[in-house]
């Protein structure tokens, strides 16, 4: 049977719709004592997004988008803004999109994650030590007036080398569709895979920066 009832975790203040579930569902969430905050931003508009391919630390090897953690005296907003323009080299004016609670066996916290997304962005893409940047194709229609040639044999979203279940929420990314989420990873290897997971969809607005 599937569990609708919203994670711990969550901020129970959202107003949230039932979207998808899966992995044990009859274990516990994992408990947790501590909770860090971090952002994730993605530039996404005319039928591609913008990921980066992680080149060293936590989820090396793994497509995401740009981000890391909220430094003090920052807000969500500001530490994705600047988290965007050091590892991708670019600004943009970025829009909430959701809320990821995130969580990985042995970990001493629990990532309580920001994601914005961007239709453009100014500055030229550069490559950085921390991600190579990378376009691909969103599946989304394209707006016929701003597509360009080079863009029309880009490679699909490389979801396999993503996090497990970037593929349930990543879709309501690209289509403005406010959400929130848990996803519960345990260890297995030098790899982590999916224990348990969680998404709903904003029903009242998107939450603010």
């Amino acid at each position: 049977m599937t569990d609708t009832s919203i994670p711990p975790g969550i901020d129970s203040t959202l107003s949230l719709q039932y979207h998808a579930s899966g992995g044990n569902d009859k274990s516990e969430w994992a408990p947790y004592t501590q909770v860090k905050y971090y952002t994730n931003a993605f530039i996404a508009y005319d039928g591609k997004i913008l990921l980066g391919y992680k080149k060293r630390g936590f989820g090396m090897g793994k497509y995401n988008g740009y981000g890391g953690k909220v430094e003090p005296g920052e807000t969500p907003l500001q530490a994705a803004a600047r988290e965007l323009q050091e590892e991708s080299g670019v600004t943009a004016t970025l829009e909430h999109a959701g809320s990821l609670f995130f969580f990985t066996a042995g970990a001493e916290w629990a990532f309580q994650i920001e994601i914005y997304r961007a239709d453009s962005y100014e500055g030229t893409i550069t490559e950085s030590d921390e991600m190579r940047p990378e376009w691909f194709a969103s599946g989304l229609k394209k707006t016929a007036s701003h597509v360009d040639d080079s863009d029309l044999d880009l490679p699909p979203i490389p979801y396999v080398k993503m996090w497990e279940t970037d593929e349930i929420w990543i879709p309501l990314l690209l289509s403005k569709q406010p959400f929130a989420g848990r996803a519960d990873f345990i260890k297995d290897g030098d790899d982590f895979k999916p224990w348990k997971w969680w998404y709903g969809r904003v029903v009242d607005g998107a939450k603010e920066s």
